[in-house]
């Protein structure tokens, strides 16, 4: 995305339904106008730049109530969906979503699909789930989605069939970059038709990797929980002589968890994530460097991403999963495969110990900090599809809540930068060094 590319929100027409935050809290209800704006690119220098060469300056719409809505709460009919995997806070999502509805806004018709997009195909006879304050009330401490979930592509047009058939005004759409993808698509067929069917999106990715995302929930719960596992793992290899503890956790395509997860718990010596090359043989390689640390210091942590080194399987068939990703292969159970084997033919006595947290991470419940960011998300997320807002999603953006068009998320992945603070930081904490051969 360019610095002055446009990033108008859709509407569905004008609001012109005074909202009922409006009349009931006239005195201390905040609202939030559409001409309120938050500054994409907050660096001096190219904010100058633009003035100078007369570009408009690109700026996210801010989130929040607004005074004037399109739907009439007394005739709305909304409808929640959770896809992909699991994640911390997907509960706290659906809750805070059908609490503002119901009770702020007076919308008592909330349906919740079963088992992600599946869940509209009218061929898996999944039924749907009346939501109302009884039935989210007691979930914060659940893990998992109380609406289940699914992966794979489902029929567009059979999507927005059951959506007109069942009379859904608003579709809140929780997942992640796939997710998003179909909310894009399942949008543009509502175009198509000429509906009135708002589809507003909230990000959600363990990883932490959606473009234009700067924070999404669930991850702050996935790196206090792999900070757990760096504790037990660091504590395993200090027990014993040339002790490793080796630990494998999620990030298919971007390494934030682990980074951040290692400056937190700053005992690992060696990170490994998809973004950063490194080389396994050689004297500047991985099996080298490690063999180094334990005749010096006894024992070495390492942390190593899902999606890390998958140049390793370069030459095997690729397999894909329902949703049409490339299946990665397990560097974790890997690595500890090829330093069992590297350390053995040198007769060096090795104590590894394995540690995989990948799913126990993702099916938790959220940490208070990913359910107070949740509740925020979810509450905003009724904001904008009240006010008649489609084809957005909830981002936080310069610690501001905003309305992010999908079409600027769905381009790209966002990824760990070699040459940015997070990995630097990361190098200075480990001294793990390059880890790449010289040519």
């Amino acid at each position: 995305m360019n610095f002055s590319d446009s990033v108008e929100v859709d509407t569905l027409g004008k609001a012109n339904i005074i909202s009922p935050l409006l009349d009931n809290n006239a005195d201390n209800q905040y609202f939030v106008r559409d001409d309120e704006k938050i500054i994409i690119q907050i660096n001096i220098k190219n904010v100058m730049q633009s003035v100078l060469d007369e570009n408009q300056i690109s700026t996210f719409e801010l989130a929040g109530p607004r005074k004037r809505i399109y739907f009439d709460p007394s005739k709305l009919r909304c409808a929640l969906v959770t896809c992909g995997g699991l994640c911390p806070g997907l509960n706290d999502i659906i809750r805070s979503i059908v609490l503002e509805l119901y009770h702020r806004y007076g919308v008592k018709n909330i349906a919740g699909i079963k088992y992600g997009l599946v869940g509209f195909i009218p061929e898996h006879k999944h039924e749907i789930i009346d939501l109302n304050p009884s039935v989210v009330a007691d979930i914060l401490n659940e893990g998992g989605s109380i609406l289940g979930s699914s992966r794979g592509k489902q029929d567009i047009e059979l999507i927005v069939d059951c959506l007109e058939r069942i009379q859904i005004g608003i579709l809140f759409m929780i997942g992640g970059d796939g997710t998003l993808k179909a909310a894009l698509k399942i949008a543009d067929e509502i175009t198509k038709r000429d509906l009135k069917i708002s589809v507003i999106g909230i990000p959600k990715t363990i990883d932490n990797d959606i473009y234009m995302i700067s924070r999404s929930f669930g991850f702050d719960t996935a790196v206090e929980m792999a900070t757990q596992a760096i504790k037990g793992a660091h504590n395993e290899a200090e027990g014993y002589l040339n002790g490793i503890g080796l630990i494998k956790v999620m990030g298919r395509h971007s390494g934030f968890i682990a980074a951040t997860a290692a400056i937190a718990q700053q005992d690992v010596n060696f990170v490994l994530i998809p973004e950063i090359d490194f080389d396994l043989e050689g004297e500047n390689g991985l099996l080298s460097t490690l063999e180094k640390r334990l005749k010096c210091r006894k024992h070495a942590v390492i942390l190593v991403a899902e999606g890390a080194g998958q140049k390793i399987f370069e030459n095997e068939k690729d397999e894909f999963d329902p949703s049409g990703n490339k299946k990665l292969n397990d560097i974790g159970i890997f690595l500890k495969n090829k330093i069992i084997e590297y350390f053995s033919k040198k007769e060096i006595n090795i104590a590894l110990k394995y540690f995989d947290p990948s799913y126990l991470l993702r099916s938790l419940s959220a940490n208070s900090n990913d359910s107070v960011f949740c509740g925020f998300l979810g509450r905003d997320a009724v904001h904008a599809g009240m006010a008649g807002k489609t084809k957005i999603i909830i981002g936080h953006w310069n610690n501001h809540y905003v309305h992010i068009p999908m079409v600027c998320s769905v381009e790209k992945r966002k990824q760990v930068c070699s040459n940015g603070k997070l990995w630097h930081t990361v190098l200075e904490s480990t001294g793990q060094g390059t880890l790449v051969n010289k040519p």
